[in-house]
């Protein structure tokens, strides 16, 4: 429902003097209000901004950090550019046409094709020019070089997607469980913005080791089962022929009077003392 304000009334809607109201124009963090004659009329919006600039002082942000917030989701900024996540727009690299051709065969370069990637979040168009990832470009330009089909590594993409999201939504809710609390708790600190930024990229770097180290994990089982399931390896239990056979021992010098090394054996002497 639209209203309509007088400066006098914002301010008492949300318990400040007027002066705050104006401090918040000037700073920034509030949109100039309509103009009736010499009157200043404020509306729904105005009200709205006034209560997010409140709250987000109670959590403890800065004017300042709150006038960044909002001037870049004005500009439409995402959160995670806001806040500098790993990923953001400079992730993003022109893709010409000899790209998209190394990328997908011409045959196989349509419409559909790129309306899919699109929707996936892999391109994105800037000027009627497609961009994508940096790392999708790499990794896709080298799944080209093994002759995988562009459909199929695009169904691989929504499977891994799937899984992805559900990690990130894990991390988050850890994030909101354990950390926001203590992010809560130190309102009265100077500015929380940059410890929010701080955590959460300190969040993403575990999370990302995290996946990484469990992917190794599970291609090396993979692969394991893989070669079982093809035969590469005996079965279980059963060892190679030449396992039987005797390993010829190399014969060395090794007798009571060999030379002795004064550093192997002070470090021994060392080892047995402590």
């Amino acid at each position: 429902m639209s209203v309509e304000l007088s400066v006098e009334e914002l301010a008492g809607r949300v318990g400040v003097p007027t002066s705050t109201v104006r401090m918040y124009q000037t700073k920034g963090l509030l949109h100039p209000p309509r103009k009736v004659g010499r009157t200043a009329r404020y509306d729904s919006s105005h009200l709205q901004r006034m209560v997010l600039v409140q709250r987000l002082q109670e959590r403890g942000f800065s004017l300042p950090s709150i006038a960044e917030l909002i001037a870049a989701r004005e500009q439409g900024a995402t959160v995670a550019e806001v806040l500098g996540l790993s990923g953001g727009p400079e992730d993003w690299v022109p893709l010409g046409l000899r790209e998209l051709r190394r990328l997908v065969k011409a045959r196989d370069l349509r419409p559909k094709l790129l309306r899919r990637a699109s929707k996936l979040g892999l391109i994105r168009w800037r000027a009627g020019r497609p961009q994508t990832r940096r790392w999708a470009l790499e990794s896709g330009l080298r799944l080209c070089e093994l002759d995988m089909p562009p459909e199929e590594v695009l169904d691989q993409f929504v499977r891994l997607r799937a899984g992805t999201d559900q990690i990130a939504a894990d991390f988050v809710a850890v994030f909101e469980r354990r950390l926001w609390p203590q992010v809560a708790a130190g309102s009265n600190q100077a500015d929380q913005l940059g410890r929010v930024r701080a955590l959460l990229e300190e969040l993403t770097g575990i999370a990302e080791g995290v996946v990484v180290g469990a992917l190794r994990q599970s291609v090396r089982e993979a692969a394991e089962e893989f070669a079982r399931r093809h035969e590469l390896v005996p079965a279980q239990g059963e060892g190679p022929a030449w396992l039987s056979q005797p390993v010829p021992v190399l014969r060395e010098h090794l007798t009571d009077s060999a030379e002795e090394d004064p550093d192997i054996e002070r470090f021994l002497a060392e080892e047995e003392h402590q």
